[in-house]
Protein backbone atom coordinates (compact mmCIF):
# COMPACT_ATOMS: atom_id res chain seq x y z
CA UNK A 1 0.00 0.00 0.00
CA UNK A 2 2.86 2.37 0.88
CA UNK A 3 4.50 1.55 -2.48
CA UNK A 4 1.29 2.50 -4.34
CA UNK A 5 1.04 5.85 -2.46
CA UNK A 6 4.72 6.60 -3.12
CA UNK A 7 4.31 5.79 -6.81
CA UNK A 8 1.25 8.06 -7.09
CA UNK A 9 3.17 10.86 -5.39
CA UNK A 10 6.00 10.48 -7.92
CA UNK A 11 3.49 10.65 -10.78
CA UNK A 12 1.87 13.76 -9.28
CA UNK A 13 5.28 15.44 -8.91
CA UNK A 14 6.17 14.54 -12.51
CA UNK A 15 2.90 16.04 -13.81
CA UNK A 16 3.47 19.28 -11.87
CA UNK A 17 7.06 19.47 -13.11
CA UNK A 18 6.01 18.96 -16.75
CA UNK A 19 3.31 21.62 -16.44
CA UNK A 20 5.78 24.10 -14.95
CA UNK A 21 8.30 23.41 -17.73
CA UNK A 22 5.61 23.80 -20.40
CA UNK A 23 4.62 27.14 -18.90
CA UNK A 24 8.24 28.25 -18.94
CA UNK A 25 8.68 27.09 -22.55
CA UNK A 26 5.56 28.74 -23.95
CA UNK A 27 5.97 31.26 -26.72
CA UNK A 28 7.19 34.52 -25.15
CA UNK A 29 5.18 36.43 -27.79
CA UNK A 30 1.87 35.14 -26.41
CA UNK A 31 2.08 37.42 -23.36
CA UNK A 32 3.81 40.79 -23.33
CA UNK A 33 6.31 40.92 -20.48
CA UNK A 34 5.93 44.71 -20.31
CA UNK A 35 2.16 45.13 -20.04
CA UNK A 36 0.77 41.64 -19.44
CA UNK A 37 -1.47 41.90 -22.52
CA UNK A 38 -1.64 38.76 -24.64
CA UNK A 39 -2.14 38.76 -28.38
CA UNK A 40 -5.75 37.67 -27.85
CA UNK A 41 -6.36 40.56 -25.45
CA UNK A 42 -4.97 43.03 -27.99
CA UNK A 43 -7.09 41.59 -30.81
CA UNK A 44 -10.31 41.74 -28.77
CA UNK A 45 -9.62 45.36 -27.92
CA UNK A 46 -8.97 46.25 -31.57
CA UNK A 47 -5.21 46.70 -31.27
CA UNK A 48 -2.69 45.17 -33.64
CA UNK A 49 -1.70 41.75 -32.27
CA UNK A 50 1.81 40.32 -32.15
CA UNK A 51 1.62 38.39 -35.40
CA UNK A 52 3.59 35.24 -35.95
CA UNK A 53 5.76 36.90 -38.57
CA UNK A 54 7.51 34.22 -40.61
CA UNK A 55 10.16 36.49 -42.03
CA UNK A 56 10.77 38.51 -45.15
CA UNK A 57 9.78 36.88 -48.41
CA UNK A 58 12.38 36.70 -51.15
CA UNK A 59 11.42 39.17 -53.92
CA UNK A 60 10.72 37.58 -57.33
CA UNK A 61 13.81 36.75 -59.37
CA UNK A 62 16.19 37.33 -56.46
CA UNK A 63 18.43 35.34 -54.13
CA UNK A 64 19.51 36.13 -50.57
CA UNK A 65 23.11 37.27 -50.17
CA UNK A 66 24.10 36.66 -46.54
CA UNK A 67 26.30 39.55 -45.45
CA UNK A 68 29.60 39.45 -43.63
CA UNK A 69 33.14 40.78 -43.60
CA UNK A 70 35.34 40.67 -46.71
CA UNK A 71 38.35 42.34 -48.27
CA UNK A 72 37.07 44.91 -50.75
CA UNK A 73 39.55 45.84 -53.43
CA UNK A 74 42.02 44.20 -55.76
CA UNK A 75 44.42 41.48 -54.67
CA UNK A 76 45.95 41.16 -58.16
CA UNK A 77 48.61 43.19 -59.96
CA UNK A 78 47.33 46.63 -61.01
CA UNK A 79 48.43 46.49 -64.64
CA UNK A 80 46.35 49.57 -65.50
CA UNK A 81 48.14 51.58 -62.78
CA UNK A 82 44.87 53.20 -61.71
CA UNK A 83 45.56 52.52 -58.02
CA UNK A 84 41.86 52.97 -57.33
CA UNK A 85 41.02 49.65 -55.66
CA UNK A 86 43.30 49.42 -52.64
CA UNK A 87 42.29 46.44 -50.44
CA UNK A 88 40.28 47.36 -47.35
CA UNK A 89 38.22 45.20 -45.03
CA UNK A 90 34.51 45.98 -45.10
CA UNK A 91 31.31 44.69 -43.50
CA UNK A 92 28.27 44.23 -45.74
CA UNK A 93 24.72 43.73 -44.50
CA UNK A 94 22.60 40.94 -45.93
CA UNK A 95 20.56 41.84 -49.00
CA UNK A 96 18.71 40.35 -51.95
CA UNK A 97 20.03 40.54 -55.49
CA UNK A 98 18.72 39.62 -58.93
CA UNK A 99 19.93 36.27 -60.19
CA UNK A 100 20.60 37.84 -63.57
CA UNK A 101 20.86 41.19 -65.25
CA UNK A 102 17.59 42.88 -66.23
CA UNK A 103 16.72 41.57 -69.70
CA UNK A 104 15.27 43.26 -72.78
CA UNK A 105 11.97 41.48 -72.12
CA UNK A 106 11.69 42.84 -68.57
CA UNK A 107 12.71 46.33 -69.59
CA UNK A 108 10.20 46.36 -72.46
CA UNK A 109 7.43 45.69 -69.93
CA UNK A 110 8.54 48.90 -68.23
CA UNK A 111 8.40 50.79 -71.53
CA UNK A 112 4.97 49.40 -72.38
CA UNK A 113 3.68 50.42 -68.95
CA UNK A 114 4.97 53.96 -69.40
CA UNK A 115 3.42 54.18 -72.88
CA UNK A 116 0.05 53.07 -71.47
CA UNK A 117 0.04 55.24 -68.34
CA UNK A 118 1.76 58.30 -69.85
CA UNK A 119 0.99 58.21 -73.61
CA UNK A 120 3.73 60.00 -75.58
CA UNK A 121 1.02 61.37 -77.88
CA UNK A 122 -0.11 63.70 -75.09
CA UNK A 123 1.85 66.95 -74.98
CA UNK A 124 2.15 66.89 -71.20
CA UNK A 125 3.70 63.40 -71.14
CA UNK A 126 5.69 63.31 -74.36
CA UNK A 127 9.14 63.24 -72.71
CA UNK A 128 8.40 60.60 -70.03
CA UNK A 129 8.48 57.61 -72.37
CA UNK A 130 11.31 58.80 -74.60
CA UNK A 131 13.52 59.53 -71.58
CA UNK A 132 13.25 55.85 -70.54
CA UNK A 133 14.02 54.28 -73.95
CA UNK A 134 17.57 52.83 -74.09
CA UNK A 135 20.01 54.40 -76.53
CA UNK A 136 20.07 51.81 -79.31
CA UNK A 137 22.66 53.80 -81.26
CA UNK A 138 25.37 52.68 -78.81
CA UNK A 139 25.94 49.75 -81.19
CA UNK A 140 27.21 52.00 -83.98
CA UNK A 141 30.94 52.13 -84.74
CA UNK A 142 32.65 54.56 -87.10
CA UNK A 143 34.59 51.71 -88.75
CA UNK A 144 32.28 48.78 -88.08
CA UNK A 145 28.95 47.45 -89.35
CA UNK A 146 26.46 46.90 -86.50
CA UNK A 147 23.51 48.80 -87.92
CA UNK A 148 21.20 45.78 -87.65
CA UNK A 149 21.69 45.76 -83.86
CA UNK A 150 20.50 49.34 -83.54
CA UNK A 151 17.12 48.21 -84.90
CA UNK A 152 16.74 44.71 -83.46
CA UNK A 153 18.66 44.24 -80.19
CA UNK A 154 16.04 45.85 -77.94
CA UNK A 155 12.82 44.95 -79.78
CA UNK A 156 13.30 41.66 -81.64
CA UNK A 157 12.25 38.45 -79.81
CA UNK A 158 15.58 36.82 -80.71
CA UNK A 159 17.18 39.06 -78.06
CA UNK A 160 14.39 39.05 -75.46
CA UNK A 161 16.44 37.09 -72.89
CA UNK A 162 19.58 39.13 -73.47
CA UNK A 163 20.61 41.79 -70.92
CA UNK A 164 19.36 45.26 -71.74
CA UNK A 165 22.14 47.71 -72.67
CA UNK A 166 22.22 51.33 -73.74
CA UNK A 167 20.73 52.32 -70.38
CA UNK A 168 22.25 55.14 -68.39
CA UNK A 169 22.60 55.14 -64.62
CA UNK A 170 19.63 57.51 -64.42
CA UNK A 171 17.45 55.17 -66.48
CA UNK A 172 18.45 52.13 -64.42
CA UNK A 173 17.60 53.98 -61.20
CA UNK A 174 14.18 54.98 -62.52
CA UNK A 175 13.49 51.38 -63.54
CA UNK A 176 14.18 50.27 -59.96
CA UNK A 177 11.67 52.81 -58.63
CA UNK A 178 9.03 51.66 -61.11
CA UNK A 179 9.65 48.00 -60.30
CA UNK A 180 8.95 48.73 -56.63
CA UNK A 181 5.52 50.17 -57.41
CA UNK A 182 4.46 47.44 -59.84
CA UNK A 183 5.67 44.63 -57.55
CA UNK A 184 3.87 46.05 -54.49
CA UNK A 185 0.76 46.70 -56.57
CA UNK A 186 0.70 43.01 -57.49
CA UNK A 187 1.17 42.00 -53.83
CA UNK A 188 -1.86 44.06 -52.77
CA UNK A 189 -3.95 42.61 -55.60
CA UNK A 190 -3.11 39.06 -54.50
CA UNK A 191 -3.81 39.99 -50.85
CA UNK A 192 -7.33 41.10 -51.77
CA UNK A 193 -6.73 44.74 -50.86
CA UNK A 194 -6.54 46.22 -54.35
CA UNK A 195 -8.71 45.20 -57.28
CA UNK A 196 -7.04 44.09 -60.49
CA UNK A 197 -7.19 47.56 -61.95
CA UNK A 198 -5.84 46.35 -65.27
CA UNK A 199 -8.93 44.20 -65.89
CA UNK A 200 -11.58 46.60 -64.51
CA UNK A 201 -13.88 48.12 -67.14
CA UNK A 202 -14.66 51.23 -65.11
CA UNK A 203 -11.05 52.15 -64.37
CA UNK A 204 -8.18 53.06 -66.63
CA UNK A 205 -4.55 52.95 -65.52
CA UNK A 206 -3.32 56.20 -66.97
CA UNK A 207 -2.02 59.58 -65.88
CA UNK A 208 -3.01 60.13 -62.26
CA UNK A 209 -4.48 56.64 -62.05
CA UNK A 210 -1.61 54.41 -61.03
CA UNK A 211 -0.34 52.86 -57.82
CA UNK A 212 2.42 54.32 -55.64
CA UNK A 213 3.60 52.66 -52.42
CA UNK A 214 4.65 55.80 -50.55
CA UNK A 215 1.36 57.56 -51.37
CA UNK A 216 -0.60 54.46 -50.34
CA UNK A 217 1.06 54.30 -46.91
CA UNK A 218 0.57 58.05 -46.46
CA UNK A 219 -3.09 58.13 -47.57
CA UNK A 220 -4.68 55.23 -49.51
CA UNK A 221 -7.47 57.50 -50.74
CA UNK A 222 -5.07 59.95 -52.38
CA UNK A 223 -4.60 57.37 -55.15
CA UNK A 224 -6.83 57.34 -58.24
CA UNK A 225 -8.13 60.81 -57.39
CA UNK A 226 -9.89 59.49 -54.30
CA UNK A 227 -11.84 56.74 -56.10
CA UNK A 228 -12.41 54.20 -53.31
CA UNK A 229 -13.85 51.61 -55.73
CA UNK A 230 -10.28 50.54 -56.59
CA UNK A 231 -10.12 48.66 -53.28
CA UNK A 232 -11.36 45.13 -52.71
CA UNK A 233 -12.29 43.57 -49.36
CA UNK A 234 -9.03 44.46 -47.61
CA UNK A 235 -7.16 42.59 -44.89
CA UNK A 236 -9.20 41.15 -41.98
CA UNK A 237 -9.82 43.61 -39.16
CA UNK A 238 -8.12 42.94 -35.83
CA UNK A 239 -11.42 43.12 -33.96
CA UNK A 240 -14.29 41.09 -35.41
CA UNK A 241 -17.50 43.06 -35.80
CA UNK A 242 -21.06 41.77 -35.92
CA UNK A 243 -23.02 41.77 -39.14
CA UNK A 244 -22.02 40.98 -42.70
CA UNK A 245 -20.99 43.65 -45.18
CA UNK A 246 -21.63 43.73 -48.90
CA UNK A 247 -19.34 41.47 -50.94
CA UNK A 248 -18.18 44.34 -53.14
CA UNK A 249 -17.62 46.69 -50.22
CA UNK A 250 -14.27 47.42 -48.57
CA UNK A 251 -14.92 45.79 -45.22
CA UNK A 252 -11.43 45.15 -43.90
CA UNK A 253 -8.39 47.31 -43.32
CA UNK A 254 -5.50 48.64 -45.38
CA UNK A 255 -1.99 47.21 -45.39
CA UNK A 256 0.46 48.81 -42.98
CA UNK A 257 4.22 48.51 -42.90
CA UNK A 258 3.90 46.39 -39.74
CA UNK A 259 2.17 43.68 -41.82
CA UNK A 260 5.46 43.01 -43.62
CA UNK A 261 3.75 42.30 -46.96
CA UNK A 262 5.29 44.93 -49.21
CA UNK A 263 8.79 45.13 -50.66
CA UNK A 264 10.91 47.86 -49.07
CA UNK A 265 12.18 49.08 -52.43
CA UNK A 266 14.25 47.95 -55.41
CA UNK A 267 17.47 49.85 -56.05
CA UNK A 268 20.88 49.45 -57.64
CA UNK A 269 23.34 47.56 -55.42
CA UNK A 270 26.13 49.57 -53.82
CA UNK A 271 29.67 48.96 -55.00
CA UNK A 272 30.59 47.09 -51.83
CA UNK A 273 27.46 44.90 -52.10
CA UNK A 274 28.09 44.12 -55.76
CA UNK A 275 31.73 43.18 -55.20
CA UNK A 276 30.86 41.11 -52.12
CA UNK A 277 28.18 39.20 -54.05
CA UNK A 278 30.44 38.67 -57.09
CA UNK A 279 33.42 37.38 -55.09
CA UNK A 280 31.22 34.98 -53.08
CA UNK A 281 34.08 34.26 -50.69
CA UNK A 282 31.75 32.10 -48.62
CA UNK A 283 32.81 29.05 -50.65
CA UNK A 284 36.39 29.61 -49.39
CA UNK A 285 35.26 29.75 -45.79
CA UNK A 286 36.84 27.57 -43.14
CA UNK A 287 34.96 28.17 -39.91
CA UNK A 288 35.21 31.96 -39.45
CA UNK A 289 38.13 32.51 -41.83
CA UNK A 290 38.50 32.91 -45.58
CA UNK A 291 41.19 30.72 -47.12
CA UNK A 292 42.78 31.87 -50.34
CA UNK A 293 41.96 34.65 -52.77
CA UNK A 294 39.47 34.68 -55.64
CA UNK A 295 40.35 36.30 -58.92
CA UNK A 296 36.96 35.76 -60.58
CA UNK A 297 33.36 35.12 -59.58
CA UNK A 298 34.14 31.39 -59.75
CA UNK A 299 36.72 29.27 -57.95
CA UNK A 300 40.13 28.99 -59.56
CA UNK A 301 42.80 31.03 -61.31
CA UNK A 302 41.72 30.43 -64.90
CA UNK A 303 38.79 31.31 -67.16
CA UNK A 304 38.39 27.90 -68.80
CA UNK A 305 36.20 25.05 -67.63
CA UNK A 306 38.01 22.02 -66.18
CA UNK A 307 35.10 19.57 -66.18
CA UNK A 308 35.26 16.70 -68.69
CA UNK A 309 31.94 17.58 -70.29
CA UNK A 310 32.89 21.20 -71.09
CA UNK A 311 36.64 21.10 -70.80
CA UNK A 312 38.29 24.08 -72.46
CA UNK A 313 35.13 26.19 -72.75
CA UNK A 314 35.22 29.65 -71.26
CA UNK A 315 33.38 30.28 -67.99
CA UNK A 316 32.31 33.77 -69.06
CA UNK A 317 31.54 35.85 -72.12
CA UNK A 318 34.42 38.26 -72.73
CA UNK A 319 36.86 39.42 -75.39
CA UNK A 320 39.64 36.85 -75.61
CA UNK A 321 42.03 38.86 -77.75
CA UNK A 322 42.23 41.46 -80.46
CA UNK A 323 39.68 40.48 -83.09
CA UNK A 324 38.64 37.42 -81.04
CA UNK A 325 35.29 37.71 -79.26
CA UNK A 326 34.12 34.10 -79.40
CA UNK A 327 36.78 31.70 -80.67
CA UNK A 328 37.05 29.75 -83.90
CA UNK A 329 33.91 28.74 -85.84
CA UNK A 330 32.85 25.25 -84.81
CA UNK A 331 34.52 25.73 -81.43
CA UNK A 332 32.92 28.84 -80.00
CA UNK A 333 34.58 28.71 -76.62
CA UNK A 334 32.36 31.32 -74.99
CA UNK A 335 29.28 30.97 -77.20
CA UNK A 336 28.76 34.60 -78.16
CA UNK A 337 30.22 37.42 -80.19
CA UNK A 338 28.37 40.23 -78.41
CA UNK A 339 26.15 39.70 -75.36
CA UNK A 340 24.35 36.40 -74.88
CA UNK A 341 21.18 35.17 -73.20
CA UNK A 342 21.12 35.00 -69.40
CA UNK A 343 21.89 31.80 -67.44
CA UNK A 344 24.19 30.34 -70.08
CA UNK A 345 27.09 29.92 -67.67
CA UNK A 346 27.19 28.30 -64.20
CA UNK A 347 26.24 30.62 -61.32
CA UNK A 348 28.67 31.57 -58.58
CA UNK A 349 28.45 30.30 -55.00
CA UNK A 350 25.61 32.70 -54.16
CA UNK A 351 23.56 31.56 -57.17
CA UNK A 352 24.21 34.70 -59.25
CA UNK A 353 24.76 34.46 -63.00
CA UNK A 354 27.22 36.46 -65.13
CA UNK A 355 28.87 38.43 -62.34
CA UNK A 356 31.96 38.17 -64.51
CA UNK A 357 31.42 38.80 -68.22
CA UNK A 358 28.46 39.33 -70.58
CA UNK A 359 27.79 42.94 -69.52
CA UNK A 360 29.32 45.24 -66.94
CA UNK A 361 26.81 46.62 -64.43
CA UNK A 362 25.89 49.95 -62.89
CA UNK A 363 26.10 50.32 -59.12
CA UNK A 364 24.80 53.14 -56.93
CA UNK A 365 28.08 54.76 -55.94
CA UNK A 366 29.56 58.04 -57.05
CA UNK A 367 33.13 57.43 -58.20
CA UNK A 368 36.17 58.56 -56.25
CA UNK A 369 39.70 57.24 -56.92
CA UNK A 370 40.18 56.23 -53.29
CA UNK A 371 37.71 54.60 -50.92
CA UNK A 372 38.29 56.25 -47.58
CA UNK A 373 38.18 53.43 -45.05
CA UNK A 374 38.51 55.91 -42.20
CA UNK A 375 35.08 57.28 -43.09
CA UNK A 376 33.10 54.07 -42.77
CA UNK A 377 33.85 50.34 -42.81
CA UNK A 378 30.20 49.28 -42.45
CA UNK A 379 28.15 49.16 -45.64
CA UNK A 380 30.41 51.69 -47.36
CA UNK A 381 28.62 53.90 -49.87
CA UNK A 382 29.29 57.29 -51.45
CA UNK A 383 26.25 59.00 -52.93
CA UNK A 384 23.88 59.91 -50.09
CA UNK A 385 21.58 62.90 -50.44
CA UNK A 386 19.27 62.89 -47.42
CA UNK A 387 15.73 63.98 -48.27
CA UNK A 388 12.31 64.27 -46.69
CA UNK A 389 8.74 64.41 -47.94
CA UNK A 390 7.65 67.85 -49.12
CA UNK A 391 4.81 69.12 -46.95
CA UNK A 392 2.34 71.75 -48.11
CA UNK A 393 0.82 74.66 -46.16
CA UNK A 394 -2.08 72.45 -45.04
CA UNK A 395 0.30 69.93 -43.48
CA UNK A 396 -0.25 67.34 -46.20
CA UNK A 397 2.35 65.74 -48.47
CA UNK A 398 2.63 67.26 -51.93
CA UNK A 399 2.12 64.82 -54.80
CA UNK A 400 3.61 65.57 -58.22
CA UNK A 401 0.84 67.03 -60.38
CA UNK A 402 -0.08 65.09 -63.51
CA UNK A 403 -1.36 68.24 -65.23
CA UNK A 404 1.89 70.20 -64.94
CA UNK A 405 4.76 67.77 -65.35
CA UNK A 406 8.16 69.28 -64.47
CA UNK A 407 11.11 68.43 -66.69
CA UNK A 408 14.86 68.93 -66.48
CA UNK A 409 17.57 69.01 -69.16
CA UNK A 410 20.68 66.87 -68.64
CA UNK A 411 24.19 67.85 -69.67
CA UNK A 412 23.87 65.80 -72.88
CA UNK A 413 20.67 67.64 -73.88
CA UNK A 414 18.20 64.87 -73.00
CA UNK A 415 14.96 65.95 -71.33
CA UNK A 416 13.90 63.94 -68.29
CA UNK A 417 11.03 64.20 -65.83
CA UNK A 418 11.95 65.59 -62.39
CA UNK A 419 9.10 63.93 -60.50
CA UNK A 420 6.97 61.25 -62.11
CA UNK A 421 3.31 62.30 -61.69
CA UNK A 422 1.66 60.56 -58.76
CA UNK A 423 4.80 60.35 -56.61
CA UNK A 424 5.33 62.30 -53.41
CA UNK A 425 7.76 65.15 -53.92
CA UNK A 426 10.92 65.05 -51.85
CA UNK A 427 13.26 67.87 -50.87
CA UNK A 428 16.71 67.88 -49.22
CA UNK A 429 16.72 68.14 -45.45
CA UNK A 430 17.63 71.55 -44.02
CA UNK A 431 19.84 72.70 -41.17
CA UNK A 432 16.97 72.45 -38.72
CA UNK A 433 16.58 68.73 -39.54
CA UNK A 434 20.30 68.14 -38.98
CA UNK A 435 20.64 70.32 -35.89
CA UNK A 436 22.58 68.76 -32.99
CA UNK A 437 23.19 65.53 -34.88
CA UNK A 438 26.50 63.74 -34.56
CA UNK A 439 26.15 61.45 -37.60
CA UNK A 440 25.47 64.07 -40.33
CA UNK A 441 25.05 67.84 -40.57
CA UNK A 442 23.71 68.43 -44.10
CA UNK A 443 21.72 66.82 -46.89
CA UNK A 444 24.34 66.59 -49.65
CA UNK A 445 26.90 63.92 -48.74
CA UNK A 446 28.20 62.96 -52.20
CA UNK A 447 31.42 64.96 -51.94
CA UNK A 448 31.93 64.41 -48.22
CA UNK A 449 35.67 64.61 -47.38
CA UNK A 450 36.53 64.61 -51.07
CA UNK A 451 35.29 67.66 -52.96
CA UNK A 452 33.29 69.49 -50.32
CA UNK A 453 34.30 72.80 -48.81
CA UNK A 454 35.95 71.10 -45.84
CA UNK A 455 38.38 69.32 -48.18
CA UNK A 456 39.59 72.56 -49.82
CA UNK A 457 41.85 75.36 -48.62
CA UNK A 458 38.68 77.23 -47.58
CA UNK A 459 37.83 74.64 -44.94
CA UNK A 460 37.35 77.33 -42.27
CA UNK A 461 34.71 79.17 -44.34
CA UNK A 462 30.95 78.65 -44.40
CA UNK A 463 29.18 77.51 -47.57
CA UNK A 464 26.79 80.48 -47.38
CA UNK A 465 29.72 82.87 -47.95
CA UNK A 466 30.22 81.59 -51.50
CA UNK A 467 28.04 82.05 -54.55
CA UNK A 468 29.51 78.80 -55.91
CA UNK A 469 31.43 76.36 -53.72
CA UNK A 470 35.00 75.75 -54.98
CA UNK A 471 35.29 72.44 -56.81
CA UNK A 472 38.03 69.96 -56.03
CA UNK A 473 37.75 68.16 -59.38
CA UNK A 474 38.02 69.97 -62.68
CA UNK A 475 34.95 68.25 -64.12
CA UNK A 476 32.49 69.79 -66.62
CA UNK A 477 29.56 71.76 -65.28
CA UNK A 478 26.19 71.33 -67.00
CA UNK A 479 25.03 74.50 -68.75
CA UNK A 480 21.33 75.34 -68.60
CA UNK A 481 21.28 77.81 -71.51
CA UNK A 482 18.10 77.41 -73.52
CA UNK A 483 17.55 78.56 -77.08
CA UNK A 484 14.51 80.05 -78.80
CA UNK A 485 12.82 76.68 -79.39
CA UNK A 486 13.18 75.62 -75.76
CA UNK A 487 16.14 73.33 -76.45
CA UNK A 488 19.40 73.53 -74.56
CA UNK A 489 22.24 75.12 -76.49
CA UNK A 490 24.70 72.24 -76.87
CA UNK A 491 28.37 73.13 -76.91
CA UNK A 492 31.56 71.45 -75.83
CA UNK A 493 33.43 72.75 -72.82
CA UNK A 494 36.66 74.42 -73.99
CA UNK A 495 38.52 74.28 -70.69
CA UNK A 496 41.59 72.04 -70.46
CA UNK A 497 40.64 69.17 -68.22
CA UNK A 498 42.80 66.87 -66.13
CA UNK A 499 39.94 64.63 -65.00
CA UNK A 500 36.32 63.76 -65.72
CA UNK A 501 35.67 62.84 -62.09
CA UNK A 502 32.74 64.72 -60.63
CA UNK A 503 29.69 64.24 -58.47
CA UNK A 504 27.73 62.73 -61.37
CA UNK A 505 30.37 60.11 -62.25
CA UNK A 506 28.96 56.71 -61.32
CA UNK A 507 30.78 53.42 -60.83
CA UNK A 508 30.22 50.37 -62.99
CA UNK A 509 31.65 46.95 -62.16
CA UNK A 510 32.50 43.67 -63.85
CA UNK A 511 33.82 42.74 -67.26
CA UNK A 512 31.72 42.51 -70.40
CA UNK A 513 31.65 40.93 -73.85
CA UNK A 514 33.74 43.91 -74.99
CA UNK A 515 36.42 43.63 -72.27
CA UNK A 516 39.61 41.63 -71.87
CA UNK A 517 40.09 39.13 -69.06
CA UNK A 518 41.59 41.70 -66.66
CA UNK A 519 38.20 43.37 -66.13
CA UNK A 520 36.50 40.12 -65.04
CA UNK A 521 38.02 40.62 -61.58
CA UNK A 522 35.09 41.80 -59.37
CA UNK A 523 37.41 44.27 -57.63
CA UNK A 524 38.07 46.33 -60.76
CA UNK A 525 36.13 49.58 -60.99
CA UNK A 526 35.44 52.09 -63.74
CA UNK A 527 33.19 55.12 -64.07
CA UNK A 528 31.04 57.02 -66.51
CA UNK A 529 28.73 60.07 -66.21
CA UNK A 530 25.32 59.00 -64.93
CA UNK A 531 23.54 60.26 -68.06
CA UNK A 532 25.67 58.29 -70.56
CA UNK A 533 25.20 54.73 -71.85
CA UNK A 534 27.21 52.09 -73.74
CA UNK A 535 26.67 48.78 -75.51
CA UNK A 536 28.39 46.87 -72.73
CA UNK A 537 26.82 48.18 -69.49
CA UNK A 538 23.60 46.75 -68.05
CA UNK A 539 22.31 46.45 -64.49
CA UNK A 540 20.57 44.30 -61.91
CA UNK A 541 18.54 45.30 -58.83
CA UNK A 542 18.95 44.76 -55.10
CA UNK A 543 16.61 44.88 -52.08
CA UNK A 544 17.53 45.38 -48.42
CA UNK A 545 17.30 42.40 -46.10
CA UNK A 546 15.21 43.26 -43.03
CA UNK A 547 15.71 41.58 -39.68
CA UNK A 548 18.21 38.74 -39.21
CA UNK A 549 21.13 38.24 -41.58
CA UNK A 550 19.99 34.72 -42.43
CA UNK A 551 16.71 32.75 -42.30
CA UNK A 552 18.45 30.19 -40.09
CA UNK A 553 16.80 30.33 -36.68
CA UNK A 554 19.09 31.28 -33.83
CA UNK A 555 18.23 30.23 -30.27
CA UNK A 556 17.49 33.01 -27.87
CA UNK A 557 19.84 33.36 -24.95
CA UNK A 558 18.17 31.79 -21.90
CA UNK A 559 14.92 31.71 -23.89
CA UNK A 560 13.44 28.92 -21.78
CA UNK A 561 13.06 31.26 -18.81
CA UNK A 562 10.00 33.51 -18.71
CA UNK A 563 9.74 35.86 -15.77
Amino acid sequence: MKKIIATSNYILIAIITISIISCHNRNPRSVSSLTGWSSKDKTKAGFAPDKDYKGQLTPPGMVLIEGGAFVMGSVQDDVMHDWNSTPAKQQVRSFYMDETEVTNSEYKFYLEWLAQVFPPSEENYKHIYTAAVPDTLVWREALGYNEILTKTYLRHPSFQDYPVVGVSWNQATNYCKWRTEVANERILIEAGVLKNIYSEDSLSVDGKNHFNTEVYFSNPYALFDGDSTIYDKGLPEYKKTKGRSDRDEFSGRHVKMRDGLTISGFRLPTESEWEFAAKSDAENREYNNIRGRKKYAWQGKYTRNKSRRSEGDQLANFKQGRGDYSGVAGWSSDGADITMAIKQYPPNAFGLYDMSGNVAEWVQDVYRPIIDTDANDFNYFRGNVFTKQKIGPEGKVIIADYKNVEYDTLANGKIVVENLPGRIKRVPIDKRDAYMRSNYDKAYQINERDGDLASTKFFEKDEEEFEAIPRMYNSPVAKKEVGEKGLMIQQYDKEKRTTLIGDNARVFKGGSWNDREFWLDPAQRRYLPEYMATSYIGFRCAVDRLGPMTPKRRKRFNSDVVR
